[in-house]
């Protein structure tokens, strides 16, 4: 377990040498003389197409008259079904953003409070329960689904939001602890000793300075959970009850045939998490350079 913990740390952590004037010296040199077409440059290639191609695929195909393969005519009809004709999918949309949202601000909330007492106070147990909290990440989600159905059964608890909260919130957790625990690895703790010299109490050093210090990390982990909860479909549908979210909701609908209803949501979808992506960018890069 510390050994697998070791290296998601490694692969999270910032390289220490990457600021390293000599490491970018070396860099420049290296891409100033490395050959135009290289090998690590073709398998670059390749990788982006095997992971773009579908989404031009599927994007093509949204503007499809037909519901078949073969393109016939340019059409918007499947957008116009989208927007007003598909109130259960909007419905199911609704249901995954109430979740994506809960989950991802109490996993936030709960992960960053724990990263930061685990690096601030020494107790017993400390490194058990470091490690422990990162156990729903090595499982297998049908067990982790499993697990918490037969807990929810257990305590009698009505199957629908709540528990899927719940649930999406459990398997979050641990991506947001990792990430507030990079991120506080890094924290000058010499900030602390100044702001106590200065006579703030535990709690202004926490809100005051600790906390707007590690925002980066606290918003990388916060988005995570988004897209976690967001495309979960697996435990989801142990714990769902009556609630369809939108991964149940296109598996139903993908049972019956692939419709480019379908097709025209994922191209909405692409364009609306491309512009948040350029959005939280920016503001973060504001962030960083503000303090």
């Amino acid at each position: 377990m510390d050994f697998l913990v070791s290296i998601i740390m490694a692969i999270f952590r910032k390289n220490p040498h990457a600021k390293n004037e000599d490491n970018k010296h070396a860099k420049r040199n290296w891409k100033r003389h490395s050959p135009k077409l290289s090998t690590s440059k073709i398998i670059l290639a390749l990788t982006l197409a095997f992971l773009f191609i579908p989404l031009f695929v599927i994007v093509f195909y949204s503007f499809n008259e037909s519901k078949g393969t073969s393109f016939t005519k340019f059409s918007l009809v499947w957008y116009e079904e989208l927007f007003l004709h598909s109130g259960t999918l909007w419905q199911s949309l609704f249901y995954t953003a109430i979740v994506a949202v809960a989950s991802a601000t109490l996993s936030t909330i709960i992960g960053s409070l724990a990263a930061i007492g685990n690096s601030w106070y020494k107790f017993f147990g400390r490194s058990y329960i470091q490690s422990i909290s990162f156990l729903p990440m090595i499982l297998p989600e049908v067990i982790m689904g499993v697990s918490i159905l037969i807990f929810f059964s257990g305590i009698h608890m009505y199957f629908g939001l709540t528990t899927i909260i719940i649930a999406h919130t459990t398997f979050c957790l641990p991506f947001v602890y990792l990430m507030v625990t990079a991120r506080v690895d890094e924290f000058d703790y010499s900030i602390i000793e100044a702001a106590h010299d200065l006579g703030a109490s535990e709690k202004q050093t926490l809100f005051k300075v600790i906390i707007p210090a590690i925002m980066p990390g606290i918003l990388s982990g916060f988005m995570m959970s988004i897209t976690l909860s967001i495309e979960d479909f697996v435990i989801t549908s142990l714990v769902n009850g009556s609630v369809i979210t939108l991964p149940i909701y296109v598996y139903n609908m993908i049972r019956h045939g692939v419709s480019p209803v379908i097709n025209a949501l994922s191209f909405v979808l692409i364009i609306f998490i491309c512009t948040l992506t350029i959005i939280l960018r920016k503001s973060l890069k504001s962030f960083a350079a503000a303090h």
